[in-house]
């Protein structure tokens, strides 16, 4: 459900967005994005002479996080939680399709060498 809605905003076609751009799509102050960085392991932007530069994937998870936060109540520490969480999650998940793929190779050698 937040992955949903975290895309209903359109960033333009670029790579990388300064923090005053990630300020504006978000509606977060660039003051609280820093802080945030401080605080959430997720929000890592890359910096280039003195600037923060954030790319797509981080911005999602910013607004997942202001989702937490302002609309959903969580406190600080719940967003972290759920945050881990849901990144395990896809950790699993990725693994999991990643043997699932080994797994089907495997059957499909062993089909071609029984033909």
């Amino acid at each position: 459900m937040l992955d949903e809605r975290a895309e209903e905003i359109k960033l333009p076609d670029k790579i990388y967005f300064r923090i005053g751009e990630v300020s504006e799509f978000t509606g977060i102050k660039p003051y609280v994005l820093r802080y945030w960085e401080s605080e959430f392991q997720e929000i890592t932007p890359i910096r280039r002479k003195s600037q923060r530069l954030y790319d797509r994937e981080t911005i999602h998870t910013i607004i997942k996080i202001k989702q937490m936060l302002y609309e959903q109540n969580f406190t600080i520490a719940g967003a972290k939680k759920k945050l881990r969480e849901e990144m395990n999650k896809k950790r699993v998940s990725t693994k999991v399709n990643e043997l699932l793929h080994e797994i089907l190779n495997e059957l499909k050698s062993i089909r071609a060498g029984l033909e």
